[in-house]
């Protein structure tokens, strides 16, 4: 899904930028020393134009003339004209340094700051922000569009700065010396504005269009490195080359069509600008009155200095207008409401009774109702099991518990009380989900199993934990131990070791209420053995929700819940909805009369029946 698809209306350029800018505030020391050191530096560019009357009005007799230089008083020209070049350079110098420097502090502050706050606001965002937008779009915003920003913070603003009071300074020395010629060259300054307002929407709407090709370039990357096994499984390897060529085309074709307009911009506004100039010489030419030759020089070089900072001025208007972009879709991000929290119920402990009462459920933006109206109890330690088609609500019921979604109607209640009044954190830390997707991190076998609040956990009891999943016995056959790096996303252990792991950190955890996704779904029968021994251990004295188990773990529930279409069709145990001879036994019946007795029987089935 494109990254755009907030649907705010876009900001005006001069609100986005001083929004922007509004990050420049905690270093609004350093920005005033830039500013300062602008300012120096941008005085030393009349200093040399007027150094220049000096010099022509002293080449007839350079022994004679003289000029008043600070603290050395009045000096011949002879000595004082490299005296001052020397001193402009030496203020040009000190004044660029202050400037660049602190400008770079400043921006480069501004953009780390932007950077964190935009990955916080990922941390807070709700899933459904994450279901509606492509990773590779959201990373690219992190790495792509942040160093477009870095363009308009530090570039852009550096020759804004620099240029623009170069500019200020050579006008007002110019109007100084004769306004009347002056007002020649403001009269097209109306041109160049207009053509910098027409360009600079083209910047714009062309770099959000770079922007978005960016990021499904990233996208298609992400993807087809995450799925490398199944691509070269497949023989995709062809139709993956196929898609990154036409992101990476697309991308290409934006870019040159943004240099072209560059490209023509620059030299149209060239020449208007050297057309004032060429007008100005012809006027100066032709009306030059009693003024000396040092004085028309001097004019002149002052004049002839202003079309660089003007051109340098229009140029970074693409500079700007590609960080406009990258900090618009920034700010729509950071702009998105995060996760509901209006709970303010905290508890150290709770026993785990679920109340579900009249459940209801449609995901946000859609109109199909996915639960409807589900009611059912569990009693603290007690073990619930969930099956049903694939699409039945399931997961989605699992889901809400822990308020990765917020239901429409009706109540979850935790010991009597309302999900929705609990903290979110607080709710999650009494939760442990186990899923068949395990997620690990790039990291060690320790951090994986004590990660985030369980990080300072003694590692005594992260072995214990490791012990109890059965996950010890490879951990320990590895070299490096628990400190034995697993890979991106444990990419370096089998799939029974990145489950055992992860039950492991469900038992670190020791939370009351224990949901199980699918955790053993896609294991061979060795693994299953030790999975199982763990779920074992792992659901005493808990409350479990177990989802579409193995047929062994079912069996063992105090109550199966049998949901389709997001609705219960049958409750019971095992025995009393066979018994019924139901939904559930002719299910059983059907799929696992043959399998009855071996240990990888499943509820789900193989293909469509269960999921």
């Amino acid at each position: 899904m494109s990254e755009s698809s907030s649907g705010n209306a876009p900001m005006s350029s001069l609100k986005l930028y001083m929004r922007l800018l509004g990050y420049v505030r905690p270093y609004w020391l350093m920005f005033v020393v830039s500013l300062a050191g602008y300012i120096l530096f941008a005085l030393t560019q009349p200093m040399m134009a007027a150094l220049l009357k000096y010099f022509v009005d002293g080449l007839a007799n350079p022994e004679q003339g003289v000029m008043a230089l600070p603290v050395l008083g009045d000096i011949q020209l002879l000595y004082g004209v490299p005296l001052a070049l020397l001193f402009i350079t030496a203020w040009q110098g000190v004044g660029s340094f202050l400037g660049g420097y602190y400008l770079a502090r400043v921006s480069l502050g501004l953009v780390q700051d932007l950077r964190l706050a935009l990955f916080d606001s990922l941390l807070k965002l709700p899933n459904r922000y994450f279901d509606q937008h492509a990773s590779g779009h959201l990373i690219s915003r992190i790495t792509f569009n942040v160093t477009m920003v870095t363009g308009a913070a530090t570039d852009a603003l550096k020759v804004m700065v620099r240029e623009g009071l170069t500019v200020i300074f050579l006008f007002g020395y110019l109007l100084w010396m004769n306004w009347k010629l002056t007002l020649v060259m403001v009269a097209i300054l109306p041109v160049i504005s207009l053509m910098v307002r027409v360009a600079s929407k083209r910047f714009r709407s062309q770099s959000r269009k770079i922007q978005g090709a960016m990021g499904e370039l990233t996208h298609v990357a992400s993807e087809t490195i995450q799925g490398y096994r199944v691509v070269r499984s497949f023989g995709g390897e062809r139709y993956e080359s196929e898609r990154f060529y036409k992101a990476s085309d697309d991308n290409t074709r934006k870019q040159l069509k943004m240099t072209r307009t560059s490209a023509s911009y620059t030299p149209l506004l060239q020449f208007v600008t050297y057309t004032g100039m060429a007008l100005l010489m012809f006027l100066v030419l032709l009306l030059r009155g009693d003024a000396t030759v040092g004085d028309l020089v001097a004019y002149i070089t002052a004049a002839g200095l202003l079309p660089k900072p003007i051109r340098q001025l229009s140029e970074v208007s693409s500079t700007i207008q590609k960080g406009l972009a990258g900090a618009e879709s920034i700010f729509d991000q950071l702009d998105e409401q995060p996760e509901v929290d209006t709970g303010t119920l905290e508890r150290d402990r709770v026993e785990g009774r679920i109340d579900v009462q009249n459940l209801s459920f449609t995901y946000p933006g859609t109109d199909k109702q996915v639960l409807n109206d589900i009611s059912f109890t569990i009693a603290p330690g007690q073990m619930v099991a969930l099956v049903g088609r694939s699409g039945s609500g399931k997961s989605t019921l699992a889901n809400l518990i822990p308020r990765f979604y917020q239901h429409t109607s009706g109540k979850i209640l935790l010991d009597g009380v309302d999900v929705e009044q609990y903290r979110l954190n607080n709710l999650r830390q009494h939760i442990a989900l186990v899923t068949q997707q395990v997620t690990l991190f790039n990291d060690t076998i320790q951090n994986n199993i004590a990660y985030g609040d369980l990080a300072s956990t003694p590692k005594e009891d992260v072995e214990k934990a490791a012990a109890d999943a059965y996950a010890a016995e490879f951990i320990e056959r590895l070299p490096e131990g628990y400190m034995t790096l697993v890979g991106e996303n444990g990419v370096l252990l089998s799939g029974g070791q990145r489950q055992r792991l992860a039950i492991a950190r469900a038992l670190l955890k020791d939370a009351p209420l224990l949901i199980l996704d699918e955790a053993t779904s896609a294991l061979d029968t060795e693994s299953e053995r030790h999975i199982q021994a763990a779920l074992d251990k792992v659901v005493e004295g808990r409350t479990t929700i177990v989802i579409a188990h193995r047929l062994s773990t079912i069996e063992k529930a105090d109550l199966i819940l049998v949901m389709d279409q997001g609705q219960i069709v049958e409750r019971g145990n095992h025995i009393e909805l066979l018994a019924a001879n139901g939904y559930y036994a002719r299910l059983h019946n059907q799929d696992f009369a043959e399998l009855s007795d071996g240990p990888s029987e499943r509820l789900d089935g193989e293909g469509e029946t269960f999921t």
